[in-house]
């Protein structure tokens, strides 16, 4: 009997992890999928361009070894790669790339410091006068990668800086910027990238410094006289990590300044991380040769978290915290606050915090009372509208589909489901549901309505889709 793409594929990762560490084989094999098996080539889909390119870059010897041993002498590999995730078909757009096979590393030239470490140089972190250049590379120890949790919003982003974090200056991440809106973990990851190296390469001369500070420090050079000192200081670095580079809009003699740090580091085969809330192509204010630098690496974004990773990060913070919370109280946490990582945290907090000086149990009309003021539209109403949205989001369905007249299996479902919750959770009746869902009649909707109990009655899985949404439904 002939093996299916994800048997070989399978046998292939056995001997792929009896190869390679822990955390690399979880961070550039298990996101990977079994495509298709034609006679000797197995494709595998990776999901962007950058993994392929590492992968090609570092594991090309041991993907070739293994695939040859499952496919015989003349067994290939093919990539299908994930270039664009938000094609308006639904489907990611992809291309295919064949393996070189060649097992060829790139070469990173490194070119040493002209700045002896050992001379005397103004550390602009530590008090002003001592004549040894130790740096305290200014981390939180608290940041990470063991406590960041992964999901879609950040894949991207944590396999390039667990990459980075690794090879540090040899990798084609250089600048990484990382950029997301508020809250969402750009300080978390930079830092973790940083802790990662210090942990693994400790001779390594890391630092982190938000951009603010950076100016200050600037400022405070050419006021004291000691601009050589601070230009050297950060010359003399093998990782800097800058956060929040768009403070840098409109400060054009600290970004001349930056410019040539960039620069000697750059090509000094050093680390650059950098951090912002728009993607380069958005900065205002910025000098355009400092812009494109920024664009020499790679920029990834944090998108706001899923449902899913917000349990995952809440679960994961009460496990470090040594607490329990109900099932429920984490859902409706999770499912209210959908902003970003630190509000989440932060209503976690209050929740115990109420709970401990009121001495109450934690329950979920504890977790209601003491967040209405902390979440925004925790009270949402319950409308046609609503309901509508959450069950096309829960099956994945456009909305404007629900009121057409299309017979389309997975849309009619969607349709009947809102209509069925409509009447259960809203006061309007059968013909204002029937208007609402494309000017349908009210007997569509008695139809509608009891199609869906009959199948909560049969059906098991629909039973588990109608029940998922109205548990939605209570936590509005």
């Amino acid at each position: 009997m002939e093996k299916t793409c994800t048997e070989v594929w399978k046998s292939c990762l056995q001997i792929i992890k009896d190869n390679i560490p822990g955390q690399s084989f979880k961070t550039w094999f298990e996101p990977i999928s079994a495509l298709k098996l034609e006679g000797n080539v197995l494709t595998i889909q990776v999901p962007s361009l950058f993994f392929y390119e590492w992968l090609e870059e570092h594991y090309v010897g041991l993907l070739r070894k293994t695939v040859k041993k499952q496919l015989g002498e003349e067994g290939r590999l093919e990539y299908n790669i994930v270039v664009d995730k938000s094609s308006k078909s639904g489907s990611p757009y992809t291309t295919n790339m064949p393996s070189n096979g060649n097992g060829a590393e790139a070469k990173f030239q490194s070119m040493p410091i002209p700045v002896s470490i050992n001379k005397d140089i103004r550390n602009p972190f530590i008090i002003p006068g001592l004549k040894k250049l130790t740096v305290d590379p200014q981390l939180n120890a608290n940041y990470t990668f063991d406590n960041y949790i992964e999901g879609d919003c950040n894949r991207l982003a944590r396999s390039a800086g667990y990459a980075v974090a690794a090879k540090p200056g040899g990798t084609s991440f250089n600048p990484l910027m990382i950029y997301g809106g508020v809250g969402l973990g750009k300080t978390h990851l930079a830092q973790a990238i940083g802790n990662e190296i210090k942990r693994n390469l400790p001779d390594k001369l890391v630092i982190y410094v938000s951009c603010e500070k950076f100016c200050q420090q600037f400022v405070d050079s050419l006021k004291n006289n000691t601009i050589n000192d601070f230009v050297n200081f950060y010359q003399a670095m093998d990782v800097i990590i800058m956060d929040d580079v768009h403070n840098f809009a409109g400060k054009e003699k600290t970004q001349d300044i930056f410019f040539h740090i960039f620069n000697h580091l750059h090509q000094s085969g050093k680390q650059v991380i950098l951090s912002s809330d728009k993607a380069p192509k958005d900065l205002a204010g910025l000098e355009e040769r400092l812009l494109s630098r920024f664009k020499w690496g790679l920029s990834a974004d944090l998108q706001i978290p899923d449902l899913e990773t917000r349990i995952a990060i809440l679960r994961k913070k009460m496990y470090a915290d040594g607490i329990e919370l109900p099932n429920e109280v984490v859902e409706y946490v999770a499912h209210n606050i959908d902003n970003n990582v630190r509000e989440l945290e932060g209503a976690m907090v209050s929740l115990l915090a109420q709970s401990t000086l009121n001495k109450k149990d934690i329950d979920l009309n504890l977790a209601k009372q003491m967040l209405k003021n902390f979440i925004k539209n925790t009270s949402k109403e319950i409308s046609m509208e609503y309901i509508q949205k959450l069950v096309c989001e829960y099956f994945e369905v456009p909305i404007d589909m629900v009121k057409s007249p299309t017979r389309k299996r997975e849309i009619v479902q969607a349709r009947q489901i809102s209509m069925y919750l409509s009447k259960s959770h809203t006061k309007s009746s059968l013909k204002t549901i029937g208007a609402f869902f494309g000017g349908r009649d009210h007997s569509t909707v008695i139809y509608a309505c009891q199609t869906v109990e009959d199948l909560i009655d049969t059906d098991k899985n629909f039973k588990g889709y109608v029940h998922d949404i109205q548990k939605k439904l209570k936590m509005t």
